[in-house]
């Protein structure tokens, strides 16, 4: 199993790069959408989120009104270290799950995690076996376009969500390949092509201890 893991900041076009390498072939293990898998109304993670910030993060529909969960935490590093340790040891525990099940089968596996660029910058060793990092690059006047245009925000909180991140430097000193999307997206796909043959020739990941 090759194992790669994806990252970018927000804005930058991560989601479909990955979705791009999932149209080659590559697996797909998001940790976005595990999180909301785990968050799930009637989830013992999202009781636990009840518990520690009440009733109101919850909507209407018993699903989790993530606004309100963003709101609380974007500025207090308490309530975000609360929320981290709440969510992430099952998220871990899936990861892990859905990598050993693909152990062996010699395919390419793409790791979308969104706060493995921080770890790695910080000298941390990766949390999941990797075979190199991909790192999705996009200047940031063109990322706050994006995210005002395509996802809604103001161009302050875009601005605002892009400083809390990794800087762009911070993020390509940890790159072993770097995908450039601040062009078209006929430009896009032909580096997505560069990369996936990239990929496909890194060396394979050892075996998951038990």
């Amino acid at each position: 199993m090759i194992a790669v893991g994806l990252t970018g900041g927000i804005g930058s076009g991560k989601s479909t790069v990955s979705a791009g390498f999932v149209r080659r072939g590559a697996v797909l293990i998001d940790a976005d959408a595990i999180v909301r898998e785990q968050q799930a109304p009637g989830s013992p993670v999202l009781a636990e989120m009840v518990e520690r910030f009440g009733d109101h993060i919850v909507a209407p529909d018993g699903t989790l009104d993530r606004g309100s969960v963003a709101a609380i935490v974007f500025n207090d590093p308490d309530a975000l270290a609360d929320l981290n340790s709440i969510t992430h040891p099952p998220v871990g525990r899936e990861i892990r799950r859905r990598l050993g099940e693909l152990e062996g089968t010699g395919g390419l596996v793409v790791l979308d995690i969104p706060l493995l660029g921080e770890g790695l910058a910080k000298g941390r060793p990766p949390r999941y076996p990797t075979s190199g990092i991909l790192v999705v690059d996009t200047p940031t006047d063109l990322a706050v376009e994006r995210l005002v245009t395509a996802r809604g925000f103001s161009a302050d909180d875009a601005r605002a969500r892009i400083a809390a991140q990794l800087s762009r430097d911070e993020r390509l000193a940890i790159a072993d390949w770097v995908i450039d999307n601040s062009g078209s997206v006929d430009e896009l796909e032909v580096a997505i092509d560069a990369a996936f043959a990239w990929a496909s020739a890194l060396p394979h990941v050892p075996a998951q201890d038990d």
